[in-house]
């Protein structure tokens, strides 16, 4: 009999967390019968209402103001118990405070995944009480384990284990015959398109290109953060190939452009590990990144990109040049990047490794 099992995932954006939750609800679903529980009226709800590719698995939202409320916990707290659910895989952190008393004095089994690098230590006592229900924590590289030892207050009997996402198939179809790289040359960054993730930095990088001579595009695909509108064109502003950068918006079949493109520039400031940066690895493009956070930790299992100092445009300017003399001469054989990401960003280890988490 499959286990009821709960993937909670309560905020209103929609970005790489929110996508990893309904992949999550769709990795698990063959073995295990999934409720989804997201918030109303959230881009989740929306998304997974388009995205979803099997109807077993059961969506119910919940509807509150604010991170704390009696909505979320009576909400949840009834989900629970009318759906006799023993494990809980729960994406976020803001939220933590009302399911602590949704799961109260029931035998719960709680995971919580990370994905991101977290900033301030939340060792509190109030932090500690929260945290003190959780029985594993499951970062998805070892970069973000050591943050999450920093940062998360760990209760008696609360273990972790890294876990690497999985990557769909469609990320490893290699499709050469679409990218010609005698013509213009295509960068590409996918993210959402807000502070921190190198959008600037690429921008500024692509300098060299211009002033070289080299017919080039640059194409972000993602949504825009309000917020950062301003800077960005004030960047765009100063710059006098500002026609050459592309922004197509959100894109629900990214793999088009990867298989389109030839470099992916990605000189973020603060990842775990980029969903999209692997999925680039996958697919066979060249890569360039800065020194932080997850990268060094990819080049250590063998994965082959550039390596800029980190924040140092100069160094990234010097990387992206050497992407595109590698692609000149043909100087690097990625398709080794895209076996390793088979092995590695497999959907049946990732699968097996969270099953045997659970009670």
């Amino acid at each position: 009999m499959k286990k009821n099992t709960a993937i909670i995932c309560l905020s209103p954006h929609y970005g790489g967390m929110e996508l990893d939750a309904i992949r999550y609800a769709q990795l698990l679903s063959d073995s295990l019968n999934i409720i989804l529980i997201a918030k109303k009226g959230s881009s989740i709800e929306e998304g997974y209402t388009a995205r979803a590719t099997n109807n077993t698995i059961k969506l119910i939202s919940i509807p509150f103001r604010s991170n704390f409320s009696f909505s979320i916990i009576f909400g949840v707290r009834k989900i629970i118990k009318e759906h006799k659910i023993q494990n809980v895989i729960f994406f976020g952190a803001s939220e933590l405070k009302s399911l602590y008393f949704s799961f109260l004095n029931l035998d719960i089994n709680l995971i919580i995944r990370h994905g991101t690098t977290k900033s301030h230590p939340k060792k509190d006592w109030l932090h500690q009480l929260v945290y003190s229900q959780v029985n594993w924590h499951i970062p998805i590289c070892k970069h973000i384990a050591n943050n999450v030892k920093y940062i998360i207050p760990f209760g008696k009997s609360t273990l972790m284990k890294v876990i690497y996402p999985s990557l769909p198939e469609k990320f490893f179809e290699y499709n050469n015959s679409s990218r010609k790289n005698d013509e213009i040359l295509t960068l590409l960054i996918v993210s959402r398109i807000t502070e921190g993730k190198g959008h600037i930095d690429a921008i500024q990088a692509c300098a060299t290109l211009d002033h070289n001579g080299i017919s080039f595009n640059l194409v972000c695909v993602g949504d825009i953060d309000p917020n950062f509108s301003e800077k960005l064109n004030n960047t765009l502003n100063n710059i006098s190939y500002r026609s050459n950068i592309k922004y197509p918006g959100f894109s629900d079949n990214v793999v088009e452009y990867y298989n389109r493109a030839d470099i992916f520039i990605f000189p973020s400031r603060g990842e775990g590990l980029s969903n999209s940066f692997i999925e680039a690895l996958g697919s066979g493009l060249q890569c360039v990144s800065y020194n932080n956070t997850s990268f060094p930790e990819l080049k250590d299992v063998g994965f082959k990109f550039q390596m800029a100092k980190d924040g140092n445009i100069e160094d990234l300017v010097a990387k992206l040049n050497q992407s595109v003399m590698d692609l000149k001469t043909n100087d690097t054989d990625l398709n080794d990047n895209i076996t390793l990401a088979k092995e590695l960003f497999c959907n049946k280890r990732e699968r097996t490794e969270i099953l045997a988490l659970l009670v």
